[in-house]
């Protein structure tokens, strides 16, 4: 639980690191992540991910299966209607020599026992004559791979010659047992080859070795018994040798009696079960109705005739593809098929590097579609988390069903899931870490509502404003401009540096907020017209007059340059805030007959000496405070007089704002 908790928090750890990295190096970054994450999943839930590969895998054969007749093999099925009719299993074996005989006459060329006869019985000379008479006969023996119980009953016979399994090629592994269900001894002269199958995580049967050593011999599959025994060819001959190519099988069985017949094993030695036909395409007859001759014998002539049980009570039942419940005679008809057509289903030895292949496509179609950005990347990468495991089962689905080539598409799948969910995270990521940087770099210009309004919006062509009350401060620095003139620009930057960084922070430390900066002023907002808004823009014009008087207006500044003074105005009233402009140029606005006034009011500290003037509305709010009024003026530009008042010289202040400076001095024509 520990390694699974470890691996979910790598990629949250990484995608942290991964958005201090340069896009591209992030993004190869993620790609590997994936990969490795891809295959520490195949590692640790290798069971269910199998069943899910197969049984998905599988629709290259059930969404169009072959249910073209298979007239080359005929059932015949030990049903429910046969065990009514002749008694439960086991029958006697003069009933079965009977069926033996019934399936002979029928003009049957080889007839398959999908049965096991390991007990001795009455009546065991009569079933082996009939088999020994028939045209040909193989039985089943069963050695056991998978119980791991100790079982030894009956005799093992007619192993192969060729195969060692001690030192098979390759570096193969046979399956090896010394446990085994076999005939009796009575039956030793009979053909036999093995019905082990190999069971998967779910139960099904997907496999089945070609060759099975008990006790050190080898011994074939039923389905291949079949064909060595058709060959009449003695003893049996057959050897396993590696894949010579990159799209050959791991390892290819030959027999001698079938010379260029290639049967592909996987890397365990083992026959895939081919599921390209439908259930429906195999005829079946019952073994009563054989028996008693009461069905089409026809169906039997020049037939290879595989028998066997179906009845539930029998117990040899397995899922598959198709059917929750089908039956082990069809699967032995599956193989032999398989084997007269010469299509057996396999993977071949450069699979692992296709699928390799695939997932670099996926890894370099995922780059390009995160590189693009925007909605490509937005949309894209989504849309690729569903369509790139489809890719993936497609083409496993068409190679099945076109070449019978079981290619496996597991891993590209959940490769194409992580790698595009992860590039996702990334780039929403960078997106929230880039927003959040236009966003602070966007407030450095403008009042924070607006910033967020201007980067969480959509730009209009539209005015978008609204009317509010509030309280404006204009700060001017007073004979900048003949500073300027004098000083190297650098040194005249510094200054208003300063200057804008300290007044911002006085007007913040007292509620308020810059709307802008504008030459050598600032214009500063409180909301509201109430006494609070008036009595905090009028302690934050104190402040800079205490705060920067001594620091940008000295007693003696430079020769021949009168030194910098500072003239704050405030007034109250309805303000239009909001942007205005085209789409693609927008411009943030503060309007209204209240601006005018209180830039006036600023411009006219310099003609009545004042370091600070407030409008009467603002004056209103404080008529609890000394103020002394300057008398009423006509502001320029404007048509009706306004009375200015002046605050009481402060006797003290706090530490931070110092003392109240002294008068300003006029300078004619300072702006």
């Amino acid at each position: 639980m520990s390694k699974l908790t470890d691996i979910r928090q790598l990629p949250l750890n990484t995608l942290g690191f991964a958005l201090g990295m340069t896009p591209a190096r992030a993004r190869l970054l993620i790609l590997a992540l994936a990969a490795i994450v891809s295959g520490a999943l195949m590692l640790m839930l290798g069971s269910p991910l199998a069943t899910l590969e197969q049984r998905l895998g599988a629709l290259g054969w059930t969404l169009n299966p072959n249910t073209a007749p298979e007239q080359r093999i005929t059932l015949v099925t030990i049903d429910e209607k046969s065990l009514a009719a002749v008694g439960p299993w086991p029958w006697p074996r003069e009933q079965l020599a009977r069926l033996v005989n019934a399936i002979d006459q029928a003009g049957a060329q080889l007839q398959l026992h999908d049965i096991v006869y390991p007990e001795a019985k009455p009546g065991d000379a009569v079933l082996l004559a009939a088999l020994q008479s028939a045209q040909g006969a193989v039985i089943a023996q069963l050695p056991d791979l998978q119980s791991g119980q100790a079982t030894r009953a009956g005799v093992m016979t007619h192993p192969l010659s060729g195969i060692s399994c001690n030192a098979a090629p390759g570096g193969l592994q046979l399956g090896n047992t010394g446990n085994f269900l076999a005939p009796v001894a009575t039956f030793a002269a009979i053909p036999k080859g093995h019905i082990t199958p190999i069971i998967a995580a779910d139960g099904s049967t997907l496999k089945t070795p070609a060759v099975v050593c008990v006790d050190g011999s080898p011994y074939p599959a039923l389905a291949l018994t079949a064909f060595l025994q058709a060959s009449n060819d003695s003893p049996w001959q057959a050897t396993i040798e590696p894949g010579s190519s990159l799209f050959d099988p791991d390892y290819v069985l030959q027999l001698q009696a079938y010379p260029g017949l290639d049967i592909p094993l996987d890397s365990d030695g083992n026959l895939r079960i081919s599921y390209a036909n439908a259930p429906s395409a195999y005829r079946a007859l019952s073994a009563i109705d054989v028996i008693n001759g009461s069905t089409d014998l026809s169906l039997l002539e020049d037939a290879w005739v595989i028998v066997g049980g179906t009845a539930f009570g029998m117990g040899d039942v397995v899922p598959t593809p198709y059917n929750g419940a089908s039956h082990g005679v069809e699967l032995q008809a599956r193989l032999l098929g398989s084997l007269l057509d010469v299509d057996m289903p396999y993977t071949p030895r450069v699979s692992s590097w296709l699928l390799g292949l695939l997932s670099l496509l996926f890894a370099l179609l995922l780059y390009v579609l995160a590189a693009v950005r925007e909605r490509w990347a937005a949309y894209g990468l989504p849309i690729a988390a569903v369509l790139l495991p489809l890719a993936a089962l497609s083409l496993h689905i068409q190679l099945l069903s076109s070449f019978n080539l079981w290619l496996g598409w597991l891993y590209p799948a959940i490769y194409g899931v992580l790698a595009a969910s992860l590039l996702l995270l990334l780039e929403q990521g960078r997106v929230r870490v880039e927003r959040s940087r236009v966003f602070g770099n966007l407030n450095s210009y403008l009042p924070d509502e607006i910033a967020r309004e201007i980067a969480y919006s959509l730009p209009s062509s539209s005015i978008n404003a609204s009317r509010c009350d509030a309280t404006l401060l204009s700060a001017d620095l007073r004979n900048f401009s003949a500073f300027g003139e004098a000083r190297p620009p650098e040194e005249s930057a510094a200054v208003l540096h300063f200057f804008f960084t300290r007044a911002t922070e006085i007007v913040e430390r007292h509620g308020g907020r810059v709307h802008e900066f504008k030459g050598d002023s600032l214009l500063a907002v409180w909301d509201g017209h109430h006494r609070e808004a008036a009595e905090q823009s009028l302690k934050a014009a104190q402040a800079m007059q205490s705060g920067l008087h001594h620091s940008l207006m000295p007693e003696h500044s430079a020769p021949g340059l009168q030194p910098l003074a500072l003239g704050v105005g405030i007034e109250q009233g309805p303000v239009l805030i909001g942007s205005i402009g085209p789409a693609h140029r927008r411009s943030h606005v503060l309007l209204g007959d209240t601006v005018a006034v209180t830039l006036r009011i600023q411009e006219m500290t310099a003609e009545l000496a004042q370091p600070i003037l407030l409008g009467e509305c603002a004056a209103r709010q404080l008529a609890d405070l000394q103020l002394e009024s300057q008398g009423s003026y006509l502001l320029s530009g404007l048509k009706n007089p306004h009375i200015l008042f002046a605050p009481a010289p402060v006797a003290g202040a706090s530490r931070q704002d110092r003392q109240t400076p002294p008068d300003l001095m006029l300078v004619s024509g300072g702006h």
